[in-house]
């Protein structure tokens, strides 16, 4: 019987504890803004933003050779 009365007052306790609620709430609110937004960029952002980098490496590898190439 101990052990029902602990799960019953430790039930009790738990269900009327609303600390941590608003914080919750606040979390779900953004998650729920930033998926789609984060779906979206990565469906149709990221072959652009991956392009826009790999065109960055390329200049700066052909800057790096000129550089090493150059007569000092």
């Amino acid at each position: 019987m101990d052990t029902l009365r602990f799960w019953r007052a430790l039930a009790v306790r738990v269900h009327r504890d609303e600390r941590g609620a608003v914080s919750l709430e606040t979390i779900l609110i953004i998650g729920a803004i930033a998926l789609p937004i984060l779906i979206f960029l990565i469906k149709f952002g990221w072959p652009r933003i991956r392009a826009y980098f790999i065109k960055g490496l390329e200049d700066l590898e052909e800057g790096a050779d000129a550089a090493a190439g150059a007569p000092q």
